[in-house]
Formats: C-alpha cells, sequence, structure tokens
C-alpha cells in the first residue's frame, strides 16, 4: 500500500509524536495525583528515565504506547505496511532497550509497573487502572503490567469502577 502523504510530509508527522506528557500518562497521573499519591516525573537520577518516579515506594511506572512498545495481543501494536524492515528493526531495538531498562530497574531494587496505553483510553479504564496500581504500589510485588485486557475486565463484568481485585 502506498502512502497518502509525501515523504517529506509524512516525516515532519511522525518527528512530531511526544515521548513526554502523552494523553495515557497525563490521565495516569492526574487520576494517581488525586488518590494522594506524590512523584517525579522523568528522573534523570534514575536508569532509563521512567514516567513516574515514587520514592516513597521505590517504584517507578512506565506509560507505554502500545504501538511503539509493541503491546504483545494489542489491537494498536500494528505495523506498517511500507518500509517494513525499517519498522521491523526499529521495534525490535525498542523491545530489547525496554526490556534491558526494566531488568536493571529490577536489578536496583526499583519495583517497575508498565501502564499500556489502551488500558488508559477510557475514562472508566483509567480509573479501574489507577486503582490496580495504587494496590500495588502499597503492596509488596515486584512488577506489574496492565493492558486493555486487565483494565476493562472489570468494566465489562459489571463491577463497581472504583473497585479492584
Amino acid at each position: 500500500m502506498v502512502d497518502i502523504v509525501d515523504a517529506e510530509t509524512r516525516s515532519r508527522m511522525m518527528a512530531g509524536i511526544k515521548g513526554k506528557n502523552t494523553k495515557p500518562e497525563l490521565a495516569l497521573r492526574q487520576a494517581l495525583h488525586a488518590r494522594g499519591f506524590r512523584f517525579r516525573l522523568h528522573s534523570k537520577k534514575v536508569h532509563g528515565r521512567p514516567d513516574l518516579v515514587l520514592p516513597k515506594y521505590r517504584a517507578v511506572v512506565f506509560v507505554h504506547g502500545c504501538f511503539w512498545h509493541r503491546h504483545e495481543g494489542c489491537g494498536y501494536a500494528t505495523t506498517p505496511a511500507t518500509r517494513s524492515e525499517f519498522w521491523q528493526a526499529k521495534f525490535a531495538a525498542n523491545v530489547a532497550r525496554d526490556s534491558s531498562v526494566r531488568g536493571a530497574l529490577l536489578d536496583e531494587g526499583w519495583r517497575v509497573a508498565t501502564i499500556w496505553e489502551c488500558a488508559l483510553r477510557k475514562p472508566d479504564q483509567v480509573s479501574v487502572a489507577t486503582d490496580r496500581l495504587a494496590e500495588w504500589l502499597v503492596a509488596v510485588g515486584d512488577t506489574l503490567e496492565l493492558g486493555d485486557n486487565e483494565a476493562s475486565a472489570h468494566v465489562r463484568e459489571g463491577e463497581d469502577v472504583g473497585s479492584s481485585r
């Protein structure tokens, strides 16, 4: 399939995609702050510059875009039809970097949570994801991963959005 815009326009569009302060990240930050959690943003002192650093809980949170970080089994993790070799190499490098950063943080004693973009698309999902994250922060587990399946399961089952497992 041929791209519908020229190469210069596509390059400008791709360059405009933000890496910080994305809509999903802002939604999660607002919801966590409203629940009384305080955090640092993109701290240079922590390996990998996580989106949120909660020193009190010795925890970091990454808000990953499903497309760029390749959320397995997610409908948003599509692969462009053009220049597929370029995209496969780019995605593989992103996934390898994410894995390396996660391992280094765990080795340093940090607890690591990954919240996928698909889990933060709707307000009710943001609420459920934030509740699950809040539970995890005060619990003992080393890692947490939340995607659309985990964030919308409670809503589909008809549970109160404020409740969690």
